[in-house]
């Protein structure tokens, strides 16, 4: 039983969720007259080419009514009226409409028309929120700064606020001031957005310089050295790849085994007894990722791609890219995978 209640009062709460979806008060927004019918059998009807007449209701309480006349320098806001209105419920989708403590009939057409009739003539008013939105709050800052709503809560007498001079609404201005500051947004956004560019291609070009000038270096260091230097580093290098270390290294990485933090240090601090300068170098050309450092590391010890694939867990085609890409980036021109392992070869000693 208590499960059939929870489940009867989600019901009904659903219920009431999903069939709520009008607004709270029925006359809140902008309305402007479309036609009015008279008793006689007359039928006027209204334009917004020329003038148009709106209704502005804050809730079902206040009511703000004028006259917008369009003319070639903007719109002319005239005829401005303010009073309390009080709409009751009848039932059956009737309304009493009292508009300063005179009934009306109201009846709504939908959710966007609705006729009141007033001294025997209908009106009939259309919904104009996008009017509202654009001019609402100008209209009734006007009303409210020159005329006054003036409420006798001794006697609960409503009066009507009239105001008879005609003021030109600033909607066209504040478009243009609107479209003023968003293009000063954008040329301020897109100068901030040049120089940005502007100095990350200085910063580029003066990255690129530098690199240039450390191979220059090393390509100077290896040309001028002696002889007697040259055959002493070979010498050193015969040494390092017949030992027995570099021998159980080699044997060890040809299986395909894995190498922990312990086994890199080891390397790299083998590497530096045969070349001192080699790390310093190689992390002093480009930022290099782990992985691009390992291959580097292992392209020094001699290791062919297809082991340094192995040990690294990497496809062949992998550790080409690699090495194809570590070209590109340091000399800023295209290059394969053995141009790469020829340079890596050249220097640190």
């Amino acid at each position: 039983m208590r499960h059939i209640l929870l489940l009867l009062t989600a019901c009904l709460l659903l219920d009431c969720s999903s069939s709520d979806h009008s607004k709270p008060y029925l006359l809140d927004g902008g309305w402007t007259l479309r036609q009015s019918v008279y008793p006689i059998g007359r039928t006027e009807t209204y334009s917004d080419t020329e003038e148009t007449f709106l209704r502005l209701y804050d809730g079902d309480s206040v009511m703000y009514q004028c006259r917008l006349l369009k003319t070639e320098s903007g719109i002319i806001v005239r005829n401005l009226l303010r009073c309390y209105v009080t709409l009751i419920d009848k039932g059956g989708g009737a309304y009493f409409y009292l508009e300063d403590d005179n009934p009306y009939p109201l009846t709504p057409k939908g959710d966007s028309t609705i006729v009141i009739q007033q001294n025997g003539v209908l009106h009939t008013w259309l919904c104009a929120d996008d009017i509202a939105n654009e001019w609402g709050d100008e209209i009734k800052e006007i009303v409210t700064s020159h005329g006054g709503l003036v409420h006798d809560t001794a006697q609960n007498h409503h009066s009507v606020s009239i105001i008879p001079e005609s003021y030109m609404l600033s909607a066209k201005e504040r478009r243009q001031a609107s479209v003023i500051h968003g293009f000063l947004l954008a040329t301020v956004g897109g100068g901030v957005l040049l120089l940005l560019i502007a100095r990350i291609a200085i910063d580029n070009r003066r990255a690129k310089r530098r690199l240039q000038l450390q191979l220059q270096q090393l390509q100077e260091v290896q040309q001028e050295r002696p002889q007697s230097v040259k055959k002493a580093i070979e010498s050193v290098e015969s040494a390092f790849f017949s030992s027995d270390d570099y021998l159980a290294l080699q044997r060890r990485l040809a299986t395909g085994q894995t190498l922990k933090d312990d086994d890199w240090q080891r390397i790299e601090s083998q590497l530096k007894k045969v070349y001192p300068g080699f790390s310093s170098q190689l992390r002093g050309l480009y930022p290099m990722s782990e992985l691009e450092y390992q291959v580097c590391l292992l392209i020094k010890l001699r290791i062919a791609p297809k082991d340094i694939s192995a040990v690294l867990a990497r496809d062949v085609s992998t550790i080409s890219t690699v090495r194809s890409r570590l070209y590109k980036k340091v000399f800023g021109s295209k290059g394969g995978a053995r141009e790469w392992d020829e340079f890596i070869l050249s220097i640190g000693a």
